[in-house]
């Protein structure tokens, strides 16, 4: 874990040496005034040489300054190695997360992940620059201080070293305790994290029903959790820092009483006493600082654990030896495919199911909610993987996981019932289907979809903002804005996951047009519960518990009086 942390710098290596000399100057420079303390008390006050004050004194200012300078350095450039450094990790971070299949994101909450991208990437940040400050500094200085303090007087120096031993036994099983209660600290955070975005996602549902207390509930709970977890590890916290800042509290009492034994039996005079109490602080504050560290270094092991546990986690990558996918016109066939989602008990969304639909067609897919429909959809862009041994999914006869993922879901346009928009202008989310088109591109796409008439009715035109998820516009606006999408991405193969459902008659009826355009020439899967739209299909497959209950064309499956046609009855009562 250190190596990985370490591989971060070296992109900032020069930067990061010139921050830890300035620490290190900083450090030599802080020596400077015990070191005159003693010359002024022992030989410029009593020989009464005021010359030589005066130059002390100016000498230590003049340091100070430089100190200042080297100050300002450490704290901005030293800083900025720990941003880039955060930069850098929550770009590979990001990029991994596109990277990762559909499983990961089935069971890990948006706030959660946004909670990794920034606040744990924050203290990885806070640890790279201070970290190795802190301990180098701190290092050097209890060195020369000691060193400093042995040449005043050697046993009473000794008397304070050897309660360093002391305060580190204290420390190390407390600095146990105080990380485990702070990574429970901020996983409770995450979890806050999740219910914001949640509740903020759903806002207008949570109004529509008049749901807010039960949010209020819902987020004080985890409010709770997090107040509980923080007062777990403050309290570790505070057990630590006060035990640890009792033993330094002991280095001054002892110097107190065996420096004024020492004085009083000769073995120092006044002069050295005095320094020696003024120097020994040189000695302590660096301990103390490496005290203070540790929660720092708790906040940011943490932070880059939760960091390092994503990135751990297997990128979705193309087969060994998966080759391009150029003809995507052929037919697409399911062969004995068994499948189930994660976390789901090993209960199958689909058991040995085998159909096809030829290519150039335009086939649907009907049946209950639950039966596997959407499954099959997910499963032909390969969203998600056949283990071995349960089955294959092929496309002219080439087994799509032998395929490179990009080519296959180049050739591949989805429109589903929860259209996903993205914040931006009009012309951002058309241009998503192919983001180096042309504006007249992006125009003759809108025209396809029918919306490009209601485009110019807005403010300011296709550069018009849509809002957060396309919160601006209709339903069915925001359906066409997705076609248009599709028209310009331009497909082989389109998959229609009840693209019309949440929508009113005439908008459905609009949009259908739309949509049986966009399909000529293109092979077609249609989800549906509306069977009114799917009657011309050339073949309808009745999904029902994982399996294909029966298949044919509308007409077939009518006169043949199962389940489609109870479907088919129960959609005709209640329309």
């Amino acid at each position: 874990m250190l190596k990985r942390f370490v591989s971060y710098y070296k992109p900032h290596l020069f930067l990061f040496i010139l921050d830890m000399l300035a620490s290190l100057l900083i450090s030599v420079v802080g020596m400077v005034y015990p070191v005159m303390t003693n010359r002024m008390l022992n030989q410029y006050i009593p020989n009464r040489e005021y010359r030589s004050i005066i130059i002390a004194g100016s000498a230590v200012l003049g340091l100070y300054a430089v100190r200042m300078l080297l100050r300002y350095f450490v704290q901005y450039q030293g800083h900025m190695v720990g941003t880039r450094m955060q930069a850098q990790m929550r770009r590979e971070l990001f990029a991994h997360l596109e990277e990762l299949p559909f499983s990961f994101f089935d069971s890990h909450e948006t706030g959660a992940i946004m909670s990794r991208l920034t606040g744990d990437l924050f203290e990885v940040s806070e640890l790279a620059h201070h970290g190795p400050e802190n301990i180098l500094t701190s290092s050097v200085m209890i060195v020369l201080s000691f060193g400093y303090l042995c040449s005043i007087d050697v046993p009473l120096t000794l008397i304070i070293f050897i309660c360093a031993p002391i305060l580190v036994s204290v420390s190390v099983p407390l600095r146990k305790k105080m990380r485990k209660a702070f990574t429970e600290r901020r996983e409770a955070n995450a979890r806050i994290n999740a219910a914001v975005e949640s509740s903020v996602t759903g806002i207008r549902v949570t109004k529509a029903y008049v749901n807010s207390e039960t949010e209020k509930q819902k987020f004080e709970s985890g409010n709770d959790a997090f107040v509980r977890a923080s007062a777990h590890s403050y309290k570790a916290m505070g057990i630590f820092h006060s035990s640890t800042s009792f033993v330094t509290d002991v280095f001054n009492v002892f110097i107190l009483i065996a420096g004024g034994l020492f004085l009083y039996s000769g073995r120092i005079n006044f002069g050295e006493y005095s320094t020696f109490i003024v120097s020994v602080n040189l000695f302590i504050s660096p301990v103390q600082t490496l005290i203070a560290f540790m929660e720092q270094w708790q906040n940011g092991v943490t932070g880059f654990r939760r960091f390092a546990e994503i990135m751990d986690i297997p990128a979705e990558e193309d087969a060994p030896g998966a080759a391009e996918l150029t003809d995507l016109s052929g037919d697409i066939a399911l062969e004995n495919v068994t499948f189930a989602y994660d976390g789901t008990d090993g209960r199958d969304a689909l058991e040995n199911i085998s159909l096809t639909v030829p290519g150039g067609s335009r086939v649907a897919l009907v049946g209950p909610s639950g039966g596997g429909k959407t499954t099959i959809c997910h499963l032909i862009p390969a969203f998600y993987r056949l283990e071995p041994g349960c089955g294959r999914i092929t496309i002219g006869g080439t087994d799509v996981a032998g395929v490179t993922l990009g080519s296959l879901r180049r050739g591949i346009g989805i429109v589903q019932q929860d259209v996903f928009l993205f914040s931006g202008s009009v012309a951002d989310n058309i241009r998503y289907g192919r983001p180096d088109a042309t504006d007249d591109e992006v125009v003759r796409a809108a025209k396809a979809a029918k919306i490009h008439d209601f485009i110019m009715t807005l403010p300011d035109g296709y550069s018009t903002d849509i809002g957060e998820r396309g919160v601006r516009l209709s339903g069915g606006q925001k359906q066409r804005l997705s076609i248009a999408r599709l028209f310009l991405k331009d497909p082989r193969i389109l998959i229609l996951d009840e693209a019309t459902s949440a929508l009113d008659n005439t908008t459905e009826l609009q949009i259908q047009q739309a949509l049986d355009e966009l399909s000529v020439g293109r092979t077609t899967i249609v989800v549906a519960h509306r069977l009114s739209t799917i009657r011309n299909a050339d073949r309808i497959f009745v999904i029902d518990s994982g399996r294909v209950a029966e298949s044919g064309t509308h007409a077939e499956l009518l006169s043949a009086g199962g389940k489609y046609a109870e479907l088919h009855r129960i959609s005709t009562v209640t329309a």
